[in-house]
């Protein structure tokens, strides 16, 4: 582990090998490069650091380097895209290779015609980041047609967060789920900086960003929907049951279609994710219920002032953050089964798979089971499992340290240590 030195404080650098890799697997590729996530994640110094040093050791002279971070005071004048474009055109002095790299690319107006101009041109490879989903894939997916080539940076996945942890697992694990994965938490030393710094940039960064972008009249609204998405993380919900939280308890009229809209800007702002719900036997998604995570357990928590720290919903959204983070697509799963009520009528039921997980031609069925010490208990996590009519691996992930093993019904059972600090873990 190495440090290096930022305004004065010693901060620790975390080796992102993963995403070193895509980045050099898409090297020379004739596409846009365009590395998306929310802001402070990382994406900056991946590539401003991380790539730079890739590129410098790989024989690319500085001087073919070309370094432009749009959100910088600095560059401000270079948001202009003909002032940027004359920049670029004039630092390129023969016709080697240069390699572009475009901080915050969002900050420039019509930026997808002059990242058009520089595909027209052998000589230049061209990385961008941004921070806003929509505007960045309805801009450059449009524009270019299978020519934009995206790389999705997260924060800190526990095992990078781990990295560099000074303190043991179970030290680890909790500051991790309080405090989240954004690499500026894990400089900080003390809870209460660690606790002001992420309610700050909620606020004034992240917040204020949605707002600004996408021309918020109703401040108060968008704040309250951020509490009650917060407060629900994993619970299925729609804009409906959320507008009726709205009138009952707050005495506030909120439309669904605002809502909608607010969740949409939330989501491209990569704070939130939306999760699909997927009915197993009927294959087919159903519509109403999505399910949201948060991006960062650290702003979750702060925007709820550290008040609700329910472990099961927190290792749950864990879990899902990591299945995104090792490139799987993943959706929640529903099981409809005929059971007898009480009265001995025959009822149709609906069990929840926490997440069918795929990749390519594979699939997972997972469980998240914070306790599993009772019978109950276990008979309730592997239930909806043993109604699923294939034979995909069905997996149940569990609190603690357990090395995998498999039940009599084949179902693998492992601990979240495994789970995370495992890249293939699935595999067992």
């Amino acid at each position: 582990m190495c440090k290096y030195t930022e305004m004065g404080s010693v901060i620790m650098e975390i080796e992102r090998d993963a995403y070193l890799q895509q980045l050099i697997e898409r090297k020379d590729n004739g596409m846009i490069k365009v590395i998306t996530g929310i802001r402070r994640c990382g994406k900056s110094f991946l590539l401003f650091t991380i790539f730079k040093r890739y590129l410098l050791e790989n024989g690319i002279d500085t001087d073919h380097i070309i370094e432009i971070a749009l959100d910088g005071i600095e560059n401000e004048e270079l948001r202009d895209p003909k002032v940027c474009f004359k920049y670029i055109k004039d630092t390129m002095k023969d016709d080697g290779k240069y390699y572009l790299l475009l901080d915050e690319v969002q900050f420039m107006p019509r930026f997808e015609e002059v990242l058009n101009s520089l595909l027209r041109m052998s000589n230049i490879d061209v990385y961008v980041t941004g921070s806003n989903s929509k505007f960045l894939s309805s801009d450059i997916v449009t524009e270019f047609r299978g020519r934009g080539d995206e790389i999705r940076i997260y924060p800190l996945s526990f095992a990078e967060f781990y990295s560099v942890y000074e303190g043991d697992y179970d030290d680890a694990w909790d500051d991790y789920m309080i405090y989240g994965g954004l690499p500026q938490v894990v400089s900080l030393q003390s809870e209460r900086q660690k606790a002001d710094y992420l309610k700050n940039i909620f606020a004034n960064v992240y917040l204020k960003d949605v707002i600004e972008r996408n021309k918020i009249q109703n401040v108060d609204e968008i704040g309250i929907l951020v509490d009650v998405l917060a407060s629900a993380i994993g619970a299925p919900t729609n804009p409906s049951k959320i507008a009726n939280t709205f009138a009952s308890e707050r005495q506030m009229s909120y439309t669904n279609k605002t809502i909608s809209n607010h969740i949409d800007y939330l989501a491209d702002a990569f704070l939130i994710s939306k999760a699909n719900r997927y009915d197993i036997k009927g294959r087919k998604y159903i519509g109403a219920n999505l399910k949201y995570y948060f991006t960062d357990l650290g702003l979750r928590n702060a925007r709820l002032n550290f008040r609700q720290q329910e472990p099961t919903h927190i290792m749950e959204n864990i879990v899902y953050n990591e299945l995104l983070i090792r490139g799987y697509n993943v959706d929640v799963g529903v099981v409809q089964i005929f059971d007898k009520d009480k009265e001995g009528k025959r009822v149709r039921k609906q069990l929840e798979v926490d997440f069918v997980v795929n990749q390519g031609n594979q699939r997972y069925y997972i469980q998240v089971a914070y306790d599993m010490t009772s019978e109950e208990k276990q008979n309730q996590e592997f239930n909806s499992l043993r109604n699923i009519p294939d034979s995909f691996k069905k997996v149940v992930i569990v609190n603690g340290s357990k090395r995998p093993w498999r039940n009599d019904e084949g179902f693998v059972i492992m601990g979240m240590k495994y789970f995370l600090l495992n890249a293939d873990s699935l595999e067992f």
